[in-house]
């Protein structure tokens, strides 16, 4: 059978929030020479696209089961990306199992794990167990819950996202893989490095032991007591807490806070992965939520008193070792505690809590505006076709960098996506065959 076919090029101009054709630097974004660790694994660098995708992911409610929650509602951007409550709301009403832990910085440093039980083996993978979670947000795939398949079909029907996946990843198609990868390239780009402490440690050109000439006396004795071992008269925090990234040492294991959010008589071990400490005070001073995996100290006071004399649990077989003996028994003065808290407090930034490029893309209403340019080419190839005949069309090629979207009707796409400005078709259906594209110039 012979037919004609609809040669279609499709002009599409959004113009709002995020401009697809201007995007945020969120890849080479300022990094201090001094910091030098960094979790990223090489398949996922961070892009601007993907980073872009990842933000308007980590925004959206459609990401819940009942449009009612995103990422972004335990992880705020004006508390460093944590939450002040003890534990947080999940879709339906259940309260998260432990804290919702800070954001900042989770980039920079050694450990590849995530969740304070450290059970997800990345970044990647922790970021859509929180919307498989049954309480969280609802995509199980358990107890009459639909599953992640169910989100994916759900993301495929809202306009904005076959757009952001081919900006992202090339082609429209959604997949679980992609979630991550683009979610976990957003959280990657929350940094923050311009705290007083970096300020003095670029002073001292990058060297952590001479006092910081920005800081105060006791600022400076604050930050010798965490760096200096307890044997040698200090705290010890540098052990575990590895300035100048603060993140925590991979082989930490629990620090003596083993009761559950839930209910103190349970006794959970398995808590030793810990946020960087950089911004755990926001600018105002106060802190951006409660400490620990279940939220049971809420001042920095608290925290250090914790430290300065560990409870000693004989349940707790997994009591990190440095927090034994000495480790967990400094015999820290009043006001060595208070420079301890002190020095702490120089640890937060300021644009974090204010840098449009992480905050929320969506207005009050829940719309997403996205601005991109598409254009109309012509497309070339034979207008006449047959059921199972192969024929190759194609458009101009665009720049460097353009993004071809192509849509077929009554036949199926032998080129393997992303596609170019060229594309082979097998037709199976002649009597309604079309060939359309998008295309996306950057």
């Amino acid at each position: 059978m012979k037919a004609k076919i609809l040669l279609l090029g499709m002009s599409v101009l959004f113009i709002a929030a995020i401009n697809l054709n201007n995007l945020d630097d969120y890849a080479n974004q300022p990094i201090p020479p001094y910091i030098t660790k960094d979790n990223a694994p090489p398949f996922n660098e961070i892009t601007d696209a993907g980073a872009t995708l990842g933000r308007v992911l980590f925004y959206d409610k459609n990401l819940s089961l009942n449009n009612s929650i995103a990422c972004a509602g335990c992880h705020k951007q004006q508390f460093a990306f944590s939450d002040t409550a003890r534990q947080s709301v999940g879709f339906n009403g259940a309260l998260t199992g432990r804290h919702s832990m800070r954001l900042v910085n989770a980039r920079f440093g050694t450990e590849i794990r995530f969740f304070w039980d450290e059970r997800a083996t990345s970044l990647e993978n922790q970021s859509t167990q929180p919307i498989k979670d049954f309480g969280e947000m609802g995509f199980s795939g358990t107890n009459g819950q639909p599953g992640i398949d169910s989100l994916i079909s759900k993301l495929s029907d809202i306009s904005y996202y076959p757009v952001l996946f081919t900006y992202a990843f090339g082609s429209p198609q959604i997949t679980e893989a992609r979630i991550q990868n683009a979610l976990a390239q957003f959280v990657r780009s929350i940094q923050s490095f311009d705290s007083k402490f970096d300020a003095g440690l670029a002073a001292t050109g990058g060297n952590l032991g001479p006092p910081f000439p920005n800081f105060t006396p006791q600022e400076n004795q604050g930050k010798n007591l965490f760096l200096t071992p307890p044997p040698a008269g200090g705290a010890g925090c540098q052990g575990c807490h590895r300035a100048p990234e603060f993140d925590i040492d991979p082989a930490s294991l629990n620090n003596g806070v083993i009761a559950t959010a839930a209910n103190p008589a349970i006794l959970d071990l398995t808590n030793t992965r810990a946020p960087s400490l950089r911004d755990v005070a926001g600018p105002t001073g106060a802190l951006n939520g409660p400490m620990m995996h279940n939220g049971n100290l809420t001042t920095l006071a608290g925290v250090i008193a914790h430290y300065n004399l560990v409870p000693l649990n004989p349940a707790n077989t997994l009591l990190d070792p440095r927090l034994q003996g000495p480790g967990g028994n400094l015999q820290l003065t009043a006001n060595e505690q208070n420079a301890l808290v002190a020095f702490l407090r120089t640890l937060t930034g300021v644009n974090v809590y204010t840098d449009p490029k992480l905050s929320d893309p969506f207005d009050a209403a829940g719309n997403l505006d996205l601005q991109f340019c598409a254009f109309t080419p012509t497309i070339t190839g034979s207008a006449e076709v047959c059921n199972s005949a192969v024929n190759t069309y194609s458009v101009p090629a665009g720049p460097a960098g353009a993004f071809y979207n192509w849509s077929v009707t009554g036949g199926t796409i032998l080129s393997t996506p992303p596609y170019s400005n060229t594309i082979q078709v097998q037709w199976t259906n002649a009597a309604n065959a079309s060939v359309s594209i998008v295309q996306f110039n950057p």
